[in-house]
């Protein structure tokens, strides 16, 4: 088995083992939430300046955010559908 082969099974059972585990998916979820805040706040705050220069990087820098936020609703969805789910199996 190659290298690539056995990383992308490593990241394959990470991605596996994150999902199905509450608690882990509940901490990658804040983690991210604090990273896309953080990215916000540095664009907002830091760079502003540098931003203000380019349309292209307002525009690239805002599609990064919105980017970033769109995974973070698609994470909290699965989370929840996950929840519902794990709760009406153990009924």
């Amino acid at each position: 088995m190659s290298r690539d082969s056995s990383d992308w099974e490593s990241s394959k059972g990470l991605a596996k083992a994150i999902l199905h585990d509450r608690g882990m998916r509940r901490k990658w979820m804040a983690r991210w939430l604090f990273f896309t805040l953080m990215w916000l706040a540095f664009g907002l705050w830091i760079i502003d300046g540098w931003l203000e220069e380019s349309a292209l990087r307002f525009a690239g820098w805002w599609i990064f955010c919105t980017f970033l936020a769109i995974i973070l609703v698609i994470f909290a969805l699965y989370d929840s559908l996950s929840v519902v789910r794990e709760e009406r199996d153990k009924r």
